[in-house]
């Protein structure tokens, strides 16, 4: 429907990469991950419209090592910022949770994210999940399901993404809506 899963084996469609004008800004969100990382494409326009793109999930093989599959999900992210040719790429900062092996991963998967960025010359920006969560529904604490309902509804889709997508659509929103205090990261 809207959102694909991409892995090596899996050749990509065709999606329109052009825009109506000038200032349509494009905005690839990521929701970081090794098993699986989330992206949401939307389009802010004057004053401040919200058009959603697309939307999926990189999935690497998960029989891979963990280098082979952060591998996979650059070529992929690659891939993707050629075809969607974003102005900014705004990526869920890490989080400290009680599981220290799961958020080193987390943060090789947001490094891989920053280098293609960087790599083709794309602004990155940076957003905590409270930040993300409190932009979209209105307080920190949020849940999948607020987040997925209130992404769905904030860009008129007929149901909600896969979790992953949806994480992805409401950092772009977060983005979208802070834009002018960009959280650059360094």
């Amino acid at each position: 429907m809207f959102t694909r899963t991409w892995t090596s084996t899996i050749l990509f469609s065709r999606v329109s990469a052009s825009r109506k004008t000038a200032s349509v800004v494009r905005i690839l969100g990521i929701d970081p991950g090794t098993r699986k990382l989330g992206y949401g494409v939307i389009d802010l326009s004057p004053p401040a419209r919200l058009k959603y793109v697309e939307c999926g999930v990189i999935a690497p093989r998960p029989t891979l090592a963990l280098a082979a599959r952060l591998a996979e999900i650059a070529a992929d992210l690659g891939a993707l910022l050629r075809e969607l040719r974003p102005d900014t790429v705004a990526v869920e900062e890490v989080f400290y949770g009680k599981n220290v092996r799961s958020m080193l991963a987390l943060g090789q998967a947001r490094g891989v994210a920053l280098a293609a960025a960087a790599g083709r010359g794309v602004a990155v920006v940076g957003y905590p999940p409270a930040a993300i969560k409190k932009s979209v529904v209105g307080h920190g604490r949020a849940s999948k399901a607020q987040i997925g309902f209130l992404v769905r509804a904030l860009l008129a889709l007929r149901k909600a993404p896969p979790v992953d997508a949806s994480d992805a659509l409401a950092v772009a929103i977060c983005h979208a809506r802070s834009r002018g205090r960009d959280s650059v990261v360094r």
